[in-house]
């Protein structure tokens, strides 16, 4: 059937100078019988208005206005959007930040966002590509709140210039407010009924936020039949992991079934839908790591979620065709397919269709969006992607929330971002100190009874049971475990994953300084000296500034390895020995070469965690070491209960009475 549609339509397209955009087709036998049959040849024309950009908003921050829209008479679209309160972070010339753009296409052309584009008459198997159309546009209204609308049309006539149907499209902004109001007014001007249906496009062009990875995602919200609100995600762009790891993301799916020209396998691996049913769309998302632009289509009178969204499909943008997709040309977008609606005749009831929608553009705030009850409702807060990496997010998301929530109640004291952060880790080493204690003085137990350990395997070498019961009598006896040495550290791990996500995601890091010579965004490399932009050779990297953090990182990485414990199979195995004597020299140099380029609000987390890990690791192998000496003297530790001075041990009788 598609074949057959397709076969039928004749486009011819007036770009270079107003006139008309006209479809033609044959009249053949349909499924659904042409409503025109005055003639064997159907004609729609629809008039191309002069080209025009009209601005509503504005980038200075004294208006008020979060923001400042382009709008492009094309397609009735948003050709840019401009915050006003948020920079390109430029350290020359700070420009306020695009946060959409048109994306380019490898003709040449562009996309734009929320552009009508293919609008179709069902029974007369005809569309209109309006998205190549300049509709008229109307002039600038202001409202008595500050407010500014503007409204486009769009005439669709047949082929004895009799109006059949007129589009109305209207945008309007709202001083202190990040949300865009767009409505596509459908209406009916023939004597007969007509069955419609089109596409448009969603935002588009999403600017690249991070400068060593790409964290642009495409992020569908939906709700279940309980209430509950829950996401779809697929990173579209390669982010630095996907790469680094060679793990296949959604561009890379997209990308291999382009290449083996499966076109329905490339939109699949694209497509907006939730892994399990029951759930309704509320929201589709284009993001990257600290904004995000959330369309929401406003459903119909009495219902909870929107029906006559008929699919939502991401796109990935890549002008330059190149195999891997990670030249920097690339960006992404969202297609939005609406369902057929059936118009009455002109005049009567349910003659016009109004399509609603509200735009959201704006940073990923949690506070912003527990405020506004709308943004609350419809889980805006789900768009926050923490990297939860081997813990479950159920668990790492309340973290890291509740990490941000104390790092903001510190900022309220401490206005410097940065010092919270080493504040942050000095406290969080203080609350985990007891378990970490047990943890190193468990290893060092252990490493201590690694040859009697060893003695009793060689022994029961052919009994796994006994061996077994011999080791567990031996770690009883001295008070060891083996299970202490590692405990510990998994249940530190989330907390640590959290307080590096909370860091790494916050926008309120993004642009912050922590010294006005040295650290001035927290969300960029600390760039201590600039350069002129080299590449590394072999590794293909490029560099452009000494940053200073990566390097004192690895100091304290090697500090921290020559003071931890060496493992029980380390002092017995000369194997093991040699890997670790590798890992303390690879890994004071692997990280600072991985994070070379990272935010310097985490690599001065990760560095002061290093180097507090230092200090506390000094202390507890010097409270090991007097523990040691201690009972070489026949003295043990005492409790609290006793005032914590040392005492004697006491014999035991060699009698009862």
């Amino acid at each position: 059937m598609r074949k057959v549609c397709c076969s039928l339509f004749i486009i011819y397209c007036s770009l270079f100078a107003p006139g008309d955009i006209i479809i033609t087709a044959e009249e053949t036998a349909a499924t659904e019988p042409p409503a025109l049959k005055a003639a064997e040849v159907i004609q729609f024309s629809a008039t191309n208005a002069q080209a025009r950009n009209v601005t509503l908003g504005s980038t200075d921050p004294e208006s008020g206005f979060r923001f400042a829209l382009e709008l492009a008479s094309k397609g009735a679209a948003i050709k840019k959007a401009v915050f006003s309160k948020f920079d390109d972070c430029n350290y020359e010339n700070p420009q306020p930040l695009v946060i959409l753009s048109p994306a380019k296409m490898p003709d040449g052309s562009e996309v734009l966002s929320m552009a009508n584009k293919e609008f179709v008459f069902v029974q007369q198997q005809l569309q209109l590509p309006l998205d190549k159309l300049n509709w008229t546009t109307g002039n600038i209204e202001y409202g008595a709140d500050g407010s500014q609308k503007i409204c486009f049309e769009a005439i669709i006539k047949d082929q004895t210039d009799r109006p059949v149907a007129k589009l109305t499209k209207t945008y309007k902004v709202t001083v202190g407010s990040y949300l865009l109001d767009c409505d596509l007014v459908v209406e009916n001007l023939s004597a007969e009924e007509q069955k419609i249906r089109f596409n448009m496009t969603g935002p588009v062009g999403i600017g690249r936020e991070d400068p060593r990875s790409d964290d642009r995602k495409i992020v569908g919200g939906f709700i279940t039949s309980d209430g509950l609100v829950v996401t779809s995600r697929k990173s579209i762009t390669n982010s630095f992991l996907s790469r680094t790891l060679g793990l296949k993301d959604a561009t890379d799916k997209y990308l291999e079934a382009q290449s083996n020209e499966d076109r329905e396998k490339a939109e699949e691996s694209l497509r907006i839908n939730y892994k399990q049913g029951g759930t309704d769309f509320l929201w589709a998302a284009a993001t990257n790591k600290y904004f995000a632009a959330i369309l929401v289509p406003v459903p119909d009178a009495n219902k909870n979620y929107c029906d006559w969204i008929k699919d939502k499909t991401g796109r990935f943008y890549n002008p330059d065709r190149d195999r891997r997709g990670d030249t920097g040309d690339e960006t992404v977008g969202i297609d939005l397919k609406i369902a057929s609606y059936k118009l009455t005749a002109a005049g009567q009831p349910d003659s016009a269709k109004t399509y609603n929608f509200q735009f959201y553009l704006g940073p990923k705030d949690k506070t912003l969006f527990d405020k506004n009850p709308m943004y609350s409702k419809l889980g805006f807060v789900q768009t926050i992607d923490f990297m939860s990496c081997c813990c479950p997010a159920a668990i790492i998301q309340p973290l890291a929330f509740g990490i941000l929530a104390i790092m903001k109640w510190m900022y309220s004291f401490i206005p410097n971002y940065g010092v919270v952060i080493i504040i942050l880790v000095f406290l969080m080493r203080l609350a985990l100190h007891p378990i970490t204690k047990k943890s190193q003085v468990s290893m060092n137990k252990m490493q201590k009874l690694a040859p009697l350990a060893e003695g009793i395997r060689k022994k029961y070498a052919n009994d796994k049971t006994e061996q077994n019961k011999q080791l567990m009598a031996l770690y009883k006896e001295h008070g060891a475990s083996p299970v202490m040495g590692m405990l510990p550290m998994f249940v530190q791990m989330p907390i640590w994953i959290a307080l590096w996500s909370a860091v790494y995601t916050s926008i309120d890091l993004r642009g912050a300084a922590f010294l006005p010579f040295w650290i001035t965004n927290l969300a960029a490399p600390d760039a201590l000296v600039r350069f002129p932009m080299v590449t590394v050779p072999l590794l293909g990297w490029k560099i452009e500034s000494l940053n200073l953090l990566p390097i004192l990182m690895g100091v304290a990485f090697y500090l921290q390895q020559k003071l931890t414990p060496q493992s029980a199979a380390a002092s017995t195995n000369p194997q093991m020995a040699q890997q670790q004597k590798m890992m303390m020299i690879m890994m004071p140099l692997l990280f600072p070469l991985m994070l070379y380029k990272a935010p310097s609000g985490v690599n001065l987390y990760i560095m002061a965690s290093t180097f507090a890990g230092v200090v506390e690791q000094y202390v507890i192998r010097k409270h090991i070491r007097e523990r040691e000496k201690a009972e070489s003297q026949g003295l043990v530790a005492a409790t609290s209960k006793t005032g914590g001075k040392v005492k004697k041990k006491k014999p035991k009788p060699f009698f009862r009475t």
